[in-house]
């Protein structure tokens, strides 16, 4: 019996250190994403944005977010302090291993942020806001859910899975919030309400960025099982991974199919958000069966083809898509739980999607404010004109292609 369980520990540890890894090769995903989908001369900005916001999110995870998610408090709130990595004696699997795969979560969420506010933003207003969204916006939203306490029975019976509100759509609340007071890129807009494309500067580095985002997430929803020390586990693991492939090929046929329907030509950008919708959409409950996933994925394909025109209507400028994806597609898969999950009602997904959302916009639209009166978030004139690598990192992505 002692090997036995020695054995689930060591099954279980190396399920979320392995986990882990592929989630933190999302972060690659991300960078490359948003770098093929926005102009090389910010390529540089946007990379150094994704490099720093993993980092600031690891060390606040560590020195305030994991405890204030997880700790002993309140309804409200956990501890506040330092996390211990000490594993108690009748634990299943080491602390370590648990905190490294919480973590890419977290960095998850802030990346969303970056694709969105994207162009225009100074470098380190967005680093700033990294800092609170990482230590205290996305741990205490997550102590209510994934912690346990349901906010007093506030939200009781709220189901996500691996994380489609409390993960993704955390994320394009966020970045919605900032994007609201950034205002949108120069020319994007017309006074007479045309809206004129910004291409970006490469789409093989964007459709690279959108693989390596589908492989890391067989680790984000997989991992999501958090054990894998019996059969019932792998079981379950294997019927993740296959929803959640599902899922992706789903909503990139059906944004293929859409956009060919619409425009007489299928959009490459589209596409590939169509596919990362699709795993957004399925994140909440991606244990629930091949179908659903497919239903789930179709679905979320195709709001991603609506959501992306529906914000450039509203004058909302998104350069990646990440509002249609993670957001529109992140409020879609949460509520899909409660149609599809006998267990889980309806009421009880839209009432979470309610609190988390408003919360999550609302502080950050204090904290976004507050750093827009103290140091200003946006670039001037020159420095959008010129591209923001030159003036905010001193470097350019393509040197030799400067004209």
């Amino acid at each position: 019996m002692e090997n036995f369980t020695d054995l689930k520990y060591i099954l279980d540890g190396f399920l979320f250190v392995f986990s882990g890894v592929l989630v933190m090769w999302m972060a690659a995903g991300f960078a490359m994403l948003e770098a093929g989908l926005t102009r090389a001369k910010n390529n540089a900005t946007v990379l150094t944005k994704n490099v720093a916001l993993f980092a600031i999110s690891c060390i606040m995870y560590y020195f305030v977010g994991y405890e204030l998610m997880y700790g002993e408090g309140n309804a409200f709130m956990g501890a506040i302090g330092l996390v211990s990595m000490e594993t108690a004696p009748d634990a299943s699997y080491p602390k370590a291993s648990d905190f490294f795969f919480q973590v890419m979560f977290v960095a998850t969420a802030a990346s969303v942020v970056s694709g969105t506010i994207a162009e225009r933003m100074k470098l380190w207003p967005f680093l700033i806001f990294t800092v609170f969204l990482s230590g205290v916006i996305y741990p205490l939203q997550g102590h209510w859910t994934w912690g346990g306490t349901s906010l007093g029975g506030v939200i009781e019976g709220f189901s996500d899975f691996a994380g489609s509100t409390i993960v993704h759509s955390v994320g394009g609340w966020a970045a919605l919030a900032g994007v609201l007071i950034l205002g949108a890129r120069k020319g994007k807009y017309g006074k007479d309400g045309s809206v004129r494309p910004i291409p970006g500067s490469s789409l093989p580095l964007a459709t690279l960025g959108t693989f390596i985002l589908w492989m890391g997430w067989f680790g984000f929803n997989g991992g999501s099982q958090l054990a894998l020390g019996s059969k019932g586990d792998i079981d379950g693991i294997a019927l993740v991974v296959a929803d959640t492939n599902m899922a992706a090929v789903s909503g990139a046929v059906m944004a293929a199919l859409l956009t060919q329907f619409i425009y007489k030509k299928v959009d490459l950008t589209m596409v590939l958000n169509g596919a990362l919708a699709g795993l957004v959409s399925c994140t909440a409950g991606p244990d629930l069966g091949m179908m659903v996933a497919f239903i789930e994925g179709i679905v979320g394909g195709a709001l991603v083809v609506f959501a992306v025109p529906l914000w450039d209507k509203l004058k909302i400028d998104d350069p990646v898509g990440a509002l249609s994806v993670h957001l529109v597609a992140g409020i879609w898969g949460t509520l899909a739980v409660g149609i599809f999950n006998p267990e889980v009602t309806f009421m009880a997904q839209l009432k979470g999607v309610v609190v988390i959302g408003a919360f999550v916009f609302i502080v950050s639209f204090i904290i976004w404010k507050i750093l827009d009166i103290i140091m200003g978030i946006r670039v001037d004139e020159e420095t959008e004109v010129d591209g923001l690598d030159i003036h905010e990192t001193g470097l350019e992505a393509y040197p030799e292609f400067k004209k």
